[in-house]
């Protein structure tokens, strides 16, 4: 309330100092006063958009999973492409991430991958990005420079922080060790560091191979198993499928929820709120603010229309 009522005496100066200016013919000052609401009003946008972020997990931490679609290395270098694009945007919200398991392509990119991202509402804010994401583009990998259209998915869980309890009965886990591969120093393909975990009754399968050793590897695939086995089980306390799954579909056409169009000219475009962008190559750069918030605000719009909390 205490924020609101600040809005309120911001607006109430403003207009008093306008009307003022208005009398007295004071560009100046009108010119000062047009610049304070734009920026009241950015700041009350804010404000609204957090007011969205009150579902139970929304303040939590997250995990981001992408993984390339059908198409080889074209897939997996748009797959890469997003990697690129999520840390850039993490980095501009002042959010931190680590690397948790890569899977590198055959020629180039990535097969998949999955990161924390640690920030105020990381969760509340990513879960926007659920879904195909589609590019359209003149292939760097065709030597006769033809248009392609790749494919990959993104999957976003609350991370699981150590508040929560997590009952996981260790004869429920299939644990593996494997040599971890690709990039990370001296300690990669020494030893049987990396970890895979099966959890049996669920199927549920994660993995982590970029810390040093399998101590530590064996730590955060069980903390990524907490939060997948979190995500299900307020799925079932819920009583409703969510959005995690109605997105599993194949990553291909006409499932996707926004497509990147670099070639013959260029857009972004949300299939969800039909929000568009012409500057792709500023969105590919990070700056995805404006399809999370459209999303969001959509979302929860008509979640109030169908008397939802």
């Amino acid at each position: 309330m205490d924020r609101w009522d600040r809005f309120n005496s911001e607006i109430n100066d403003i207009e008093n100092l306008g009307s003022i200016a208005l009398q007295e013919k004071d560009e100046q000052v009108l010119q000062d006063l047009a610049a304070e609401l734009e920026q009241l009003n950015s700041a009350v946008g804010q404000e609204e958009l957090k007011m969205m972020l009150n579902g139970e997990q929304d303040s939590m931490n997250a995990i981001i999973s992408i993984h390339a679609g059908a198409g080889g290395t074209e897939a997996q270098d748009w797959a890469e492409m997003l990697l690129r694009m999520y840390l850039r945007w993490t980095e501009k919200k002042g959010f931190v991430t680590k690397i948790i398991d890569s899977l590198p392509g055959d020629e180039a990119g990535i097969k998949s991958v999955s990161f924390t991202v640690e920030g105020e509402y990381a969760y509340g804010y990513a879960k926007a990005e659920i879904g195909i994401h589609r590019l359209v583009r003149i292939s760097p990998f065709d030597a006769s420079a033809r248009r392609h259209t790749s494919f990959a998915s993104v999957f976003v869980y609350p991370e699981v922080d150590d508040e929560i309890k997590i009952e996981i009965n260790d004869d429920d886990l299939r644990i593996d060790t494997f040599r971890a591969g690709g990039k990370g120093g001296q300690h990669v393909n020494k030893t049987d560091s990396a970890v895979r975990i099966t959890h049996l009754p669920t199927g549920i399968v994660v993995q982590c191979q970029n810390e040093r050793s399998q101590h530590q590897n064996k730590a955060m695939a069980m903390k990524f198993l907490k939060s997948r086995l979190y995500e299900r089980e307020l799925q079932l306390k819920n009583e409703k499928i969510n959005e995690e799954n109605k997105l599993k579909k194949d990553i291909a056409w006409g499932s996707q929820i926004r497509s990147y169009i670099l070639h013959p000219y260029k857009m972004v475009k949300d299939h969800r709120t039909n929000l568009e962008n012409n500057n792709a190559n500023k969105v590919l750069d990070g700056d995805l603010d404006e399809f999370i918030q459209a999303y969001l605000m959509n979302t929860t719009n008509h979640s109030s229309f169908r008397g939802e909390n």
